[in-house]
Parts: C-alpha cells; structure tokens; sequence
C-alpha cells in the first residue's frame, strides 16, 4: 500500500488522476482543489460539468476546512458506521474551487474511515475526488474487472486491484439544507 500512496502523491501533486478503490466503489479521483485536474475528469467520463463530483475528505477536522458551518444534525451521522458509506451534501462551502460545486454551490462530500483512500487522504493532506469509474450515463461498474477499458487507458495511474477494499456498492446521499433540515436523495 505504500509504495501506491507514494505514487498516487506524486500524481496528484502533477495534476494527474487516479483509478482507486474507494471506500464504496472504485472511483476516478484527483486533487478536489485541482479545477484543471477535475476537468480532466469531466472528460474521461464524457460528463458535463454542471454534475458535481464528490469529494472525500479523512477527518471531520479536514471537512471542517470546506464546509461553513456542519449542521448539528450531521455530526452523529458522521461519526456513526453505517453498511454503506454516507455522503452529505452541504448547502454552504467555503475554500472550495467555483467548478467544483454544484449549480446551487452545494457540495457532497464523505468522511472516508478507513482503508486506501482513508490512508491516501490522511498521506496527501487535501480532499481527492470521487466519481464512479464509468463514462457517463453507463452502468456503475462495482468492481475493478467490471471498469471498461477505456477508462482504465485514460488515467494516470490505477491502484494495485489487490488494495480493493471498497463496498461494491455507491454510498447513501443525504442532503441538508440551510435550515439543516435532511433530504434522502439516494438511499
């Protein structure tokens, strides 16, 4: 695993992209403060821009960075372990690059626990994204062998598969608004 932090550094450092095991499914990522990086990412996938990616952050501290003000009502939710992952979207960020965001200027953003991108995360010290590794509008793909090819020849570099610690299943999204008041948007 370390020999693949150390590399995965070294790429996103350059403005590169990996293939990686999240902690629910593979996904593309980059560094999420990178907006030329994520625009690469838009075009490995074919994906129009005003779809947000997701980010992924390793502490509550780290989301504490790029989200103005965590509702309280979250904060039980963050440090609970669930099945699957949970993501939030947050109606209010902050040191976040404008293409990054959602048209509303929302976020969705996962504190990641544990396993490689947890440790990817805590080695590289900023948020990396998280999009499923697919072109757009395809089927999810819920393991490494599943990923088209194409993908796998356009990033810059793809995680040793034997790392896959991932759940094989997209994480929950909930939404709080202003109000921090919660919406179920994928259960």
């Amino acid at each position: 695993m370390e020999e693949d932090i150390k590399s995965s550094i070294a790429i996103l450092n350059k403005g590169g992209n990996l293939l990686y095991p999240s902690d629910s499914i593979w996904g593309i990522g980059c560094d999420a403060l990178n907006i030329k990086a994520v625009e690469k990412i838009y075009k490995i996938k074919g994906r129009k821009a005003q779809k947000a990616c997701i980010i992924l952050v390793d502490s509550l501290e780290m989301l504490a960075n790029y989200v103005d003000g965590i509702p309280a009502k979250a904060i039980p939710l963050l440090r609970e372990d669930f099945e699957r992952p949970l993501t939030i979207i947050y109606p209010i960020t902050k040191n976040l690059p404008l293409g990054l965001l959602s048209e509303d200027g929302s976020i969705a953003i996962r504190v990641v626990k544990s396993g490689f991108a947890h440790e990817l995360i805590k080695a590289f010290g900023k948020p990396i994204t998280s999009t499923s590794a697919n072109k757009s509008n395809e089927p999810t793909p819920y393991d490494y062998a599943s990923i088209d090819i194409t993908i796998k020849e356009k990033v810059d570099y793809i995680i040793n598969p034997i790392l896959d610690n991932s759940k094989g299943k997209p994480s929950k999204i909930v939404k709080f608004d202003e109000k921090g008041n919660l919406t179920v948007i994928r259960d």
